[in-house]
């Protein structure tokens, strides 16, 4: 298997309240069949029925909300821009669920999930430095 992740599929609740809540963000996607795919970069996020996901995938929907050992990070290029990205989610309905500070690792980063509880974090980490694209190369830790 390449190491590589092209697609992130998260299960919602509310495909119009989940696609609401992203193009609040300032995320711009395209609805098709009962699916919404948003360009992320090199991959794309897509929002489909938590339901359908599940079945898809032969599993159980298991519960709605509640922690389930994935958070995904949106990293930026500044501590301002991760207070304007809060301010945006906390308006658009998401819930701020670790205040924006600089953390044990000594970096600057928030935590918030969205309207079915997916886990974010946004963070400016000057060792994780963006491309002008937004492309984010990990540094070598060696």
């Amino acid at each position: 298997m390449e190491q590589r992740i092209t697609l992130i599929t998260l299960g919602v609740s509310d495909l119009a309240r989940s696609k609401a809540f992203y193009e609040a963000l300032g995320w711009r996607g395209q609805e098709v069949a009962e699916t919404v795919f948003f360009q992320a970069g090199g991959l794309g996020l897509v929002l489909w029925s938590r339901e359908k996901l599940a079945a898809d995938c032969c599993l159980e929907p298991g519960p709605a909300y509640g922690f389930g050992g994935i958070a995904l990070a949106h990293n930026v290029r500044s501590e301002a821009e991760v207070d304007a990205l809060l301010a945006k989610v906390a308006e658009a309905g998401g819930t701020i669920t670790k205040p924006a500070a600089v953390n044990e690792i000594g970096f600057y980063s928030s935590a918030f999930t969205d309207p079915d509880g997916h886990a974010w974090e946004v963070a400016y980490n000057p060792g994780f430095p963006l491309a002008e694209d937004g492309t984010l190369t990990l540094p070598d830790f060696g």
